[in-house]
């Protein structure tokens, strides 16, 4: 029998810029992974904590959703934090992150199912995907000037952040996995 012959590579959306439809390409293609990986999860999984003070997959999940939306309208095009929640359907406070040192996972997170985290996820994507679709090449090149709630002065441009959001993602979708092996590992104990 010949050997499966495996194709992969990335087609961006189209947009004005090769370079942010192609990080959102990056984006989808480790959310299509993260989405394969999360098959059959239940609630129940999905809002276990290790131990007070530890995030559980769903407010992982919310996380980057959060993250998303936040550093695309607010830190790159400086709207309100109340419009983009407007605009989301979800608080950019309400993934419950980071938690206090015994802290438990926000009351409105549980008994969610993998459904509401897929929702949310797709209209967080889909939000970044029309800002970035409409960027010419000029624009992922433009600075952004933040100042930090701790008044740390930080300036990135439109690319680093488009990886940062890739970064992120990849990051947490690590730490998902993980919790996922140690709720498996619970069970069998």
């Amino acid at each position: 029998m010949p050997a499966r012959i495996e194709r992969l590579e990335f087609k961006p959306a189209p947009g004005r810029s090769a370079v942010a439809m192609t990080w959102l390409a990056h984006l989808d293609d480790q959310t299509r992974l993260l989405a394969r990986d999360l098959k059959g999860i239940t609630a129940a999984e999905l809002q276990w904590q290790l131990r007070p003070g530890m995030n559980t997959i769903g407010m992982l999940l919310a996380h980057i959703a959060v993250v998303e939306v936040h550093w695309t309208l607010v830190a790159i095009e400086a709207w309100s934090r109340e419009e983009v929640g407007r605009r989301l359907k979800f608080g950019l406070d309400d993934d419950g992150l980071p938690l206090k040192r015994r802290g438990t996972p926000p009351a409105h997170l549980r008994g969610k199912t993998l459904a509401f985290y897929t929702a949310l996820l797709r209209r967080a994507r889909n939000i970044v995907k029309q800002e970035f679709a409409s960027y010419r090449p000029a624009d992922v090149t433009r600075n952004v000037t933040r100042t930090r709630a701790n008044g740390q002065v930080t300036h990135q441009d439109a690319r680093w952040i488009l990886y940062h959001l890739v970064e992120h993602l990849a990051g947490h979708y690590g730490q998902i996995l993980l919790l996922r092996h140690q709720y498996a590992d619970r069970k069998r104990k």
